[in-house]
């Protein structure tokens, strides 16, 4: 019977690790993910703005100084757009992440219940064999 205990315990220890295991290899990926992204987006808002200082520094004379002027609106509109998108992209990541995590818990649980009703038949039938 002891036996029996012990490897019901050894077996749930198995099912108990194997989710962990996964959202850990799950979390790694997704700061992968993220820092990856937010990498890129660094990059693209410093060459947006190191855009906007050269033009600013091109200004010679008034002609200069209005069509630098026309600029900083669609230079504004492109910000805006930009940082919309990665809003977007952020919040698709971290939606996609939530529904990973979900499907792991939802596993676990469904293999920690079949693992207890399994051991519990086991322990059952070792009752009524040692009888």
């Amino acid at each position: 019977m002891q036996e029996n205990i012990l490897n019901a315990f050894a077996e749930q220890a198995k099912t108990m690790y194997a989710p962990m295991s996964k959202f850990n290899t799950l979390l790694v990926d997704n700061m992968e993910k993220m820092t990856d992204f937010q990498l890129g987006a660094i990059k693209a808002y410093a060459e947006m703005g190191l855009d906007q200082m050269k033009k600013a520094a091109d200004v010679k004379d008034t002609d200069s100084l209005r069509a630098y002027t026309a600029s900083q609106a669609e230079a504004a509109t492109a910000l805006n757009k930009k940082i919309m998108e990665d809003a977007k992209a952020m919040s698709d990541m971290a939606m996609e992440f939530k529904t990973q995590v979900e499907g792991i818990m939802e596993e676990a649980r469904t293999t920690a219940s079949a693992t207890a009703t399994t051991a519990a038949t086991k322990a059952s039938s070792a009752k009524k064999t040692a009888a």
